[in-house]
């Protein structure tokens, strides 16, 4: 009787060490998981609130629909990752079908603070007829912030 109970807690003292060697790394890679996953909210979160534009103008001269903003934020932003819409109608940024100026630059793409962007789209490129003081422009940049604006005539 007495080696057994010694067997047994043996078994039990074993049985309870591997099933936590198999327990650990599972709860250490979850931990590290959640934890890497509030840091991305919480930067994210930041780049959001350091970021701000406005469309300070959109106009529209019969053929060419002309969008401009400036970036007011303290964040750089990337012009081609931006998204035109033009009543309900996506337009890519860095497509083909709209072309881009930073400042006056068509070389870069990059849209610091105090910088003006420029968008153009030619109407042969969009489906929406463009009409102005009904039509309304929205441009969003990677973050999710946003800002409208009537296109003017």
């Amino acid at each position: 009787m007495g080696v057994s109970v010694s067997a047994s807690t043996a078994i039990i003292v074993a049985g309870l060490f591997f099933a936590f060697t198999a327990f650990y790394p599972v709860a250490a890679n979850g931990f590290d998981r959640v934890t890497d996953a509030q840091q991305g909210i919480q930067e994210r979160s930041l780049e959001r609130q350091n970021t701000d534009f406005a469309v300070t103008n959109a106009t529209y001269d019969g053929s060419t629909l002309t969008v401009e903003a400036t970036n007011d934020g303290s964040v750089g932003l990337v012009a081609s990752d931006a998204t035109l819409v033009v009543d309900n109608e996506y337009v890519d940024v860095g497509g083909e079908v709209a072309d881009t100026t930073v400042d006056g630059d068509a070389d870069t793409e990059l849209w610091l603070g105090g910088e003006t962007l420029t968008v153009t789209v030619a109407e042969t490129d969009l489906s929406t007829d463009v009409v102005g003081g009904e039509t309304r422009v929205v441009l969003v940049v990677e973050s999710g912030v946003r800002d409208a604006a009537e296109v003017s005539a």
